[in-house]
């Protein structure tokens, strides 16, 4: 069986490694922030980097009304702290242990500080719980202005241009339904069956045991603070898990290895959800693998986003709260369920081939195409759905001390991976180029699968990338010979037994063919 997989704000690209993970602390002044720490004599040598992912425990179904008042209580909490931070801004340029402090000083009572300036509104609220809410409140608010700024920055640059700039700014959150943390001091006496924790009746704090079920901890993992998730039908505690890992940094393993392995994966909007290809630095191509899904997947959302246009054409637009409610939860269940899905067997492909860094292209800037509400939302939501599968494989990839790389999408699948030609990109007949169509056609001959070609050609931009004329790093001078010469219109293939010619009279390979090839695979 699988392990289930939850996403952990993790994003590794390249050398740059960013964790935010709220929960690793004893008290709230410890909050951990990124590890990055670099060693040897050799800049960007090793990274020592910290991989998170989420421990799910299922706690026995009794008093969720007590769960339920102490989330509300909570959010109260948080809200009134991101309010004085709103009127407060400079509490932001304060670290979030200096932030803390500053906060609890002027709304809590003291001995030392009796007459606080704005007390806390709400009475016998623990410490613990407390500096959680605040820790929460504090996270809010520098997304908010971080955000905030952002907008403003963009939007003096458009009007400076004598245009209009028409996106909405942020606001403030209008509603809160954060979880409630349970740092130390309000988690107790953990062992394999129970656990017990303090939680609000409404009147009264009072510790509750709980019997639990769920994967052990895995060893050699430190187990963070926990929150709290409110179902329907069942109660759960996610644990945040850390581990330090050590990573080699890109331009070091170039130098050391000169048969590195790259899984370039190319992610589409039709058809395959991704194509992973296995490309060594000195050109040689390797095994090839499709992970299918994706055309289910887009008609199965536009269904759903379809009944829920037509409700809101019903009512004029104007809903109810939970109007739509479960039509918009099976949406983000399934994408969520795919983006693990095809994430994982991502990680398991590099793995499989001994890759030690998995390419992406960067498709952050893709915009939908306009049309009726179920298209264009079905577009986007496509959109946002392979950012999660990048930042999936970020945290999986992790673990497993593999990187992930972003690379220019530019020509990707318009280009010829052997020759650098532009290409034709057809279904039946060569004529022409049509986006999604599944086969390729450049002027020498080189023909094949269109989306494997893109994932090939997203391999040669990582190396290229990393290895710059005037700077050639050893091991990708097969990439830099096979540049076109300046001024030259010829074809340059890739040396050796890299290059596939294919004949006049040879049928174009097709997904079908390729996963009937012994070397290649199909997911």
């Amino acid at each position: 069986m699988c392990p289930r997989w939850n996403r952990a704000s993790v994003t590794a690209v390249e050398t740059s490694i960013h964790v935010d993970a709220p929960f690793f602390v004893a008290t709230a002044g410890d909050v951990s922030q990124a590890i990055i720490q670099k060693y040897g004599g050799t800049k960007g040598c090793l990274i020592l980097a910290r991989a998170t992912k989420t421990i799910h425990k299922k706690l026995e179904y009794k008093k969720p009304d007590c769960f339920t008042a102490t989330q509300e209580l909570f959010n109260r909490v948080a809200r009134f702290y991101f309010n004085i931070i709103q009127e407060h801004p400079y509490i932001l340029e304060l670290n979030q242990k200096r932030a803390l402090t500053a906060l609890e000083r002027r709304t809590v009572q003291t001995k030392d500080n009796p007459t606080p300036v704005r007390p806390l509104p709400f009475q016998h609220v623990p410490a613990m719980f407390r500096r959680a809410a605040i820790n929460t409140a504090y996270g809010s608010a520098r997304s908010f202005f971080s955000n905030l700024k952002k907008y403003k920055e963009k939007k003096a640059e458009v009007e400076a241009r004598g245009k209009k700039y028409k996106r909405r700014p942020p606001v403030p959150p209008r509603e809160w339904n954060k979880k409630v943390v349970f740092y130390a001091g309000m988690i107790k006496d953990m062992d394999k069956n129970t656990v017990m924790l303090k939680l609000y009746t409404g009147k009264a704090w009072v510790w509750m045991k709980f019997k639990h079920t769920g994967r052990d901890f895995p060893e050699g993992w430190k187990v963070g603070s926990p929150h709290a998730v409110i179902y329907k039908n069942r109660l759960e505690l996610h644990f945040p898990v850390e581990k330090n890992v050590k990573l080699t940094s890109i331009s070091k393993q170039i130098q050391q290895n000169p048969n590195l392995r790259v899984c370039a994966v190319d992610l589409n909007m039709d058809g395959n959800h991704a194509v992973c290809t296995i490309l060594s630095s000195d050109g040689t191509q390797g095994r090839v693998q499709f992970i299918h899904g994706n055309k289910a997947l887009h008609h199965r959302r536009k269904r759903l986003l379809g009944k829920i246009a037509v409700k809101r054409s019903q009512h004029n637009g104007l809903l109810e709260d939970d109007d739509n409610k479960a039509h918009w939860k099976k949406i983000r269940d399934i994408e969520g369920c795919e983006a693990h899905r095809v994430s994982r067997r991502i990680v398991k492909f590099a793995l499989e081939n001994e890759a030690t860094v998995i390419v992406f292209e960067n498709l952050k800037n893709l915009t939908p195409v306009k049309g009726k509400y179920s298209r264009r939302s079905n577009t986007k939501r496509a959109y946002w759905l392979k950012g999660k599968i990048q930042d999936f494989t970020g945290y999986k990839a992790k673990e497993h001390r593999i990187l992930v790389s972003i690379v220019n999408p530019r020509n990707t699948s318009r280009n010829c991976f052997y020759c650098d030609e532009q290409v034709s990109r057809y279904k039946d007949v060569p004529d022409g180029y049509t986006v999604g169509a599944p086969l390729f056609l450049c002027s020498n001959g080189h023909k094949g699968n269109a989306d494997v070609n893109a994932s090939w050609n997203i391999g040669k931009k990582f190396f290229l990338k990393h290895s710059k004329p005037g700077k050639k790093l050893p091991g990708v001078a097969a990439f830099h010979a096979a540049e076109k010469p300046e001024g030259s219109n010829g074809p340059v293939a890739l040396p050796g037994s890299s290059v596939r010619d294919y004949g006049p009279n040879e049928v174009a390979a097709t997904p079908q063919i390729l996963r009937d090839t012994p070397t290649l695979g199909s997911t």
